[in-house]
């Protein structure tokens, strides 16, 4: 009997899993509105292993398919994904017909509006951005609300910037060596071209790197993955620009194994939407590809995107409301014309060659060579024995007389004693010039020429007061990369890579503009004698436009990591781990013997070494076809970027004390539930980043002394922060319910929670106490106590609602109400330190100093709570020979007021100083803050053929 039931079930066993191998899941994919195939769709089965591209019939196949339950997604750029339930359960074949992909209007417009805000953009020599268009390729509802409707406001994903993240193109990393961001303007005004990505959020695994705790992104621009065809775009806004215009040409694999595509585009604005910000930008591109063979490709990609900005100022609510959230103090008329005296440049092309090596059906190896070089340019007023040219400079303001203290015996604070009359007077002088003054600044650098009778009959060149310069960066980056991938079986993948980058940084201080003088003096006018002097080697230089002066340096840089992967699918589970080690190096290269630093400036400091590795791994769990469970985890350590390994780059070689690699842990897990009508995602992180160096300069008031660490010398001065700590704890969540086949409703909410985690070291480096005998003028400030203070600059919390109605009839119309919350201004480090408390006259603690008061000084700024409302629709019309496009959208359709970001001034740097502006009302060194954009709107017109 027990051999008859053995028996029994061994042939049952074996019958089920004959019928398991036979079972077939057949569709043809054609584009709904044309009615033809549409090539190298992605249709995968959720939660398993199996995935086809449709083929040039738009056919696709999947054969010995198990018998279960479903869900088949159909997935192709440019097009709203198809999720069908399929039962194989009591058929051997499920055939799904015809299944029509409908272009994805509005994924496709708005991928064409991330906004890059003014504040998002470093304001010194930086390279790049800190903003996250990380997002502009993704689908997930959550991060479309990321990216689209909670950009706007500065939000990160769990509170990381993409210095975490690594950005590629063509499997080389982008971000830069500098400050480890990606530079979005190397590539921006291409939106078609580089609209083929696949993104990975978190550790999440990557075909093409180890990547950051944020992702991975990689884009691709090989040839013959664009679709065949032209695509002319035009657009109108009142953002960053006014108008665009692009265009497009893919010529789709012609017989001769030839592939090209090119794409141009314009972004133009004489003044965006804050006062005075011009933008003028240019792109091209061309990618071309050869296939050798079956085996072999050659791709070669080059890419040119000239532009340029006006900055925007941030402004203290002092001057906003004198003026306007727009208000832009960096700019003036000059001949009746808007100039901005602070402009950034970015002229760095580059060219990639790419190598595609199908080793076998199962095995790839894909090698590339870029070499990126140009300049990056920000342009700034330079003077001299003169007055501040800016228009919002403190002793110009009201609050300057409103805010006067009697002088300060060194025991006890003055009284208050408002000086209202001038204040009004400021008041009204203002508001009648509120812009930086040119002519005067021309008049400035001449001098009268008279008669016989002493009647001024014109002016000449003379020696200038007032210049503009560049702060210039000139890099060229050579990288080289190569990617292995392989299928070694059903149930394992492994992925490796390995690349070398190498950085040559030219940065100096060029003059661009006399502003009607004949020359400058190479000298630093805070300084006297030896100590004034650029150049040592070439004292008292009378430069002229063109001419570098004041600081002229090089970095070099080196930079090798290699990785591995090992990815293992099962029926029921997936898990993957990947390791990654790094060995990096810099150097910094005087070319100038600074008055200042005679010892430690010219010349080649001492070479930095770090090397680094990383662990990541993570599970995912197939509860059903409709659901899973993912965990990841990640622990590595990093370098710190280059940036802020030299404590005063500019002017000397010295090297941040106690610097050190960072380490970097990051945990999360999710939850997807997903069928054809309710897709949700709810994921829960932690991250945390320790031992990080920051670097910033300020101006400075009364914090120094040549013996006891004090002084009343005012000076410019760099401040470092090493061993400070970050923790982000928060949670995601997305919600998509298809309600009819018309309405869709879709729910985000993102809650974190982000504070520093330790109380960093802060020292200050003080160029106006050097002297000979100490040349490295390095004020060791002790403990700044930020733990538990909130991370700055972006909202903590955000929720999005949204509706949408798509028409049978090609038309649709959207709305998403957000609400934002628990955004922080930056605070200032020295102001939390001991010295905060210490009379910088006598050495002693402040006899009024209470830790009550204190305690409301430093209280930590909390910017209100923002509620936007966005508006947009669009239609899509097909002619006989085209598909034309139309998108509209309202951003922030109430107009609703409200700041971005903003940051504590440093200058009252001590508890009298503060406390006395803070009481008097009107502080001259409030706080200063960035704001969003008001009432926008964006029309996008386009037409495919």
């Amino acid at each position: 009997m027990r051999r008859l039931l053995v028996l029994f079930f061994g042939v049952g066993a074996v019958c089920a899993t004959f019928a398991q191998e036979q079972s077939r899941i057949s569709a043809k994919v054609l584009d709904a509105k044309t009615l033809q195939p549409i090539v190298a769709v992605v249709v995968s089965i959720q939660n398993t292993n199996f995935t086809q591209l449709s083929n040039a019939q738009g056919v696709v196949i999947f054969e010995a398919i198990p018998a279960a339950d479903y869900l088949v997604l159909f997935h192709s750029q440019g097009y709203k994904d198809a999720l069908f339930t399929v039962s194989t359960q009591n058929t051997l074949a499920v055939d799904l017909g015809t299944v029509l992909l409908e272009l994805d209007q509005i994924t496709d417009q708005q991928a064409a509006i991330v906004q890059i805000f003014d504040e998002d953009l470093a304001d010194d020599n930086s390279s790049s951005e800190s903003t996250s268009g990380l997002l502009q390729s993704s689908k997930d509802a959550f991060q479309q609300a990321a990216a689209f409707n909670w950009g706007q406001a500065r939000f990160r994903i769990r509170g990381l910037d993409s210095e975490n993240a690594t950005t590629m193109l063509n499997g080389i990393a982008m971000n830069k060596i500098y400050d480890g961001r990606p530079n979005w303007n190397n590539w921006g005004g291409l939106n078609d071209a580089t609209r083929n990505q696949e993104l990975s959020i978190g550790t999440t695994p990557s075909d093409y790197t180890f990547g950051g705790i944020l992702g991975a992104q990689q884009i691709n621009t090989r040839a013959s993955v664009y679709r065949a065809g032209s695509r002319i775009t035009f657009s109108g806004t009142n953002t960053n620009y006014r108008w665009r215009a692009m265009a497009t040409y893919a010529s789709g694999m012609e017989k001769s194994g030839w592939t090209y595509v090119v794409s141009a585009g314009k972004r133009y604005a004489q003044e965006g939407h804050f006062e005075g910000t011009n933008y003028d930008a240019n792109s091209l591109f061309i990618s071309i590809e050869k296939k050798l063979n079956t085996k072999h490709s050659l791709n070669f990609t080059g890419i040119y995107t000239p532009n340029e900005r006006g900055k925007n100022s941030p402004n203290t609510a002092e001057v906003t409301h004198l003026t306007s959230e727009t208000y832009n103090s960096y700019w003036g008329y000059q001949n009746g014309k808007i100039r901005n005296s602070r402009v950034k440049t970015v002229e760095e092309p580059m060219v990639m060659l790419n190598h595609y090596f199908k080793i076998n059906d199962h095995t790839n190896l894909n090698s590339a060579v870029l070499y990126q070089f140009g300049k990056i340019a920000n342009s700034n007023i330079d003077y001299q024995n003169a007055n501040s040219p800016d228009p919002t400079y403190y002793r110009k303001m009201p609050s300057y007389y409103s805010s006067m203290y009697a002088p300060d015996n060194g025991e006890f604070s003055g009284d208050f004693i408002p000086d209202y009359e001038n204040a009004e007077k400021s008041r009204l002088v203002f508001l009648a010039n509120p812009q930086i003054d040119w002519e005067v600044m021309y008049r400035a650098n001449q001098n009268p020429v008279t008669d016989a009778n002493s009647n001024i009959i014109g002016y000449e060149a003379a020696q200038s007061h007032y210049v503009l310069y560049e702060d210039r960066n000139d890099d060229k980056t050579l990288a080289v990369n190569s990617n292995f991938n392989s299928q070694l079986s059903e149930n394992l993948i492994v992925n490796a890579g390995i690349s070398f980058r190498d950085l040559q940084s030219h940065n100096y201080q060029k003059l661009t503009d006399l502003l009607g003088g004949a020359y400058f003096v190479d000298i630093d006018g805070f300084y006297n004698g030896t100590q004034a002097q650029s150049d040592l080697n070439n004292p008292n230089r009378m430069v002229k436009v063109g001419d570098t002066y004041g600081y002229n340096y090089r970095f070099l840089a080196t930079v090798i990591d290699a990785f591995t992967q090992f990815k293992f699918s099962y029926h029921k589970i997936d898990f993957y781990l990947a390791q990654t080690f790094s060995k990096t190096q810099y150097q910094r290269e005087g070319l100038y013997k600074n008055g200042i630093y005679p010892t430690i400036s010219f010349g080649k400091s001492q070479k930095l070494n770090f090397e680094n590795f990383g662990f990541k791994g993570g599970m995912l769990f197939k509860i059903s076809g409709k659901q899973s469970l993912q965990f990841n985890a990640a622990h590595l350590t990093k370098a710190p970027n280059l940036r802020n390994s030299f404590s005063n780059a500019r002017l000397n070689n010295t090297i941040v004390d106690g610097l050190e690699n960072e380490t970097l842990n990051s945990l999360d897990a999710t939850y997807i539930f997903r069928t054809p009508k309710i897709k949700t995602r709810l994921t829960t992180y932690f991250s945390n980043i320790k031992n990080a160096t920051k670097i910033s300069f300020f101006y400075a008031e009364g914090i120094f002394d040549n013996e006891a660490g004090y002084t009343n010398t005012n000076a410019f001065v760099s401040q470092t922060l090493t061993h400070l700590d970050r923790k982000n704890i928060g949670a995601e969540f997305s919600l998509e319910y298809q309600m009819t086949p018309t309405f869709k409703t879709t729910f985000s909410a993102a809650y974190g929670k982000y504070t520093f985690d330790s109380n960093p070291n802060v020292s200050i480096n003080n160029d106006a106490v050097a002297t000979a005998e100490n040349s490295n003028p390095s004020f060791d400030f002790g403990t700044a106590f930020l733990k538990n203070y909130k991370q700055a600059g972006m909202p903590q919390q955000a929720y999005s609602l949204g509706l949408e109605y798509r028409d049978p009839k090609y038309w649709w119309i959207g709305t998403n109400v957000n609400f934002l919350a628990e955004n922080y201004i930056d605070v200032s480090p020295i102001s939390r330190t001991n010295r905060f408390y210490t009379n910088p006259a006598s050495g002693f603690p402040f006899p009024e100093a209470t830790e009550e008061r204190a305690a409301e000084l430093l209280q930590q700024e909390k910017l209100d709570s923002a509620f936007l409302v966005n508006l947009l629709g669009g239609k899509s019309w097909r002619t006989k020979k085209m598909n034309v496009g139309l998108f509209a959208s309202i951003n922030n359709l109430l107009d609703t007021k409200y700041k971005t970001g903003g940051y504590e001034q440093a200058r009252n740097a001590n508890f009298r100083q503060l406390n006395q502006d803070i009481s008097s009302g009107t502080p001259s060194f409030g706080n200063k803050y960035y704001y969003g954009y008001g009432r926008t709107y964006f029309i996008n017109l386009n037409f495919s053929f």
